[in-house]
């Protein structure tokens, strides 16, 4: 199996910043593509930022210029940096990745969620 387990959501004023992080664990043969979405109330889940093992990266246009995804190989870890933040920033974020577990196996694994929420 493996395990997602993000950190750094909480409370933050407009204009503020916040990283998240997310490390993968477990029974890794390979790891692919690594990033986040986030879901909103009443709204579906939607790509933030996703990154791939060489570095190429993908933004959401409503996040572009403000958040900047980075990743660690070697640690298997994944963060997104997040500057300038918006009330429509709110929502629970979510990390996942694209994993292989054996030379069979292959599929995305989430992250429990980390509430970001951007208030005055």
């Amino acid at each position: 199996q493996v395990q997602l387990v993000e950190s750094g959501g909480g409370l933050v004023q407009p204009g503020g910043s916040l990283r998240l992080s997310c490390a993968a664990s477990g029974s890794i043969f390979s790891l692919y593509d690594m990033g986040w979405y986030r879901q909103a109330p009443g709204k579906q889940r939607e790509l933030v930022a996703r990154v791939t093992r060489g570095g190429s990266t993908n933004y959401a246009d409503s996040v572009k210029g403000r958040f900047t995804i980075s990743r660690d190989n070697a640690k298997n870890t994944v963060l997104v940096q997040m500057n300038s933040l918006k009330f429509e920033d709110t929502a629970v974020y979510y990390c996942f990745a694209d994993v292989r577990t054996s030379p069979s196996s292959r599929r995305d694994y989430w992250g429990q969620g980390t509430q970001v929420t951007v208030s005055s």
